[in-house]
């Protein structure tokens, strides 16, 4: 049936609309509310590929779609989720806008990666997704945060700029970093580290839970760790 065809699209159609809800909750000062859009969007991320595997549906226009909707959930909104978060202990300043950047570069990455065919397992640079987890649950932390843990690094005026600018550079980098796509033939060394990687996660995970915190600490902890581990394999190697 044509109808089949048109499931995964339909599911990315979803995630466009978790990510333009997300960006209303954002600037509507409601950036928890926003990351759980956020999380949505993966959920429909996840789930459109899937589709379009069990249902051989897979199409251009399919693949641009998907791009189109990572361009806006995972990056739109969680530069702006940054630049609210600044702008709340630092309205008005100039410096406020400069996570901004990084829906400009993940434009730039998203179109990389649909045309260069290296990426068909393993990932060149950092993918757009991983970036927004990591600038998503950090900004939904420093929202939810009651002790102020977070507010020193929201307020200043450089750190938060300069990690966007760090990350920007990250998702354009040829620096290779391991997808979740396990594979019988991978190798040996990158089995090695997506293992390492579920387990450290699922003990961040349930220890946050555990203790009764938001899991934008967990996704915090788990996004950071994926980008320590492929930098510190990404100097052995060299």
């Amino acid at each position: 049936m044509k109808i089949i065809k048109h499931i995964p699209n339909a599911i990315t159609s979803m995630n466009v609309l978790c990510g333009v809800f997300g960006v209303i909750a954002a600037f509507s000062g409601n950036i928890h509310i926003a990351f759980y859009f956020m999380l949505a969007g993966a959920v429909c991320d996840f789930c459109d590929g899937l589709a379009a595997r069990a249902l051989n549906a897979y199409s251009p226009m399919g693949k641009e779609l998907d791009s189109l909707a990572d361009l806006i959930t995972f990056g739109m909104l969680p530069s702006i989720m940054l630049y609210k978060s600044m702008d709340w202990y630092n309205p008005g300043q100039w410096y406020c806008f400069i996570p901004l950047i990084i829906v400009v570069f993940s434009a730039l990455r998203l179109a990389k990666f649909n045309i260069d065919e290296r990426q068909s397992e393993n990932f060149i640079g950092l993918a757009t997704p991983a970036c927004a987890m990591l600038c998503g649950s950090f900004a939904t932390i420093s929202h939810l945060d009651v002790l102020n843990i977070a507010r020193p690094v929201t307020e200043s005026p450089w750190i938060i700029p300069v990690a966007a600018v760090l990350l920007s550079l990250l998702l354009v980098s040829e620096i290779p970093m391991f997808s979740m796509k396990f594979k019988k033939d991978a190798e040996p060394g990158i089995k090695l580290r997506r293992t390492v990687f579920l387990c450290i996660s699922a003990a961040a995970l349930v220890l946050v839970l555990a203790l009764r915190q938001n899991i934008a600490y967990a996704i915090f902890i788990i996004f950071a760790l994926y980008i320590l581990m492929n930098l510190i394999h990404r100097l052995i190697a060299r």
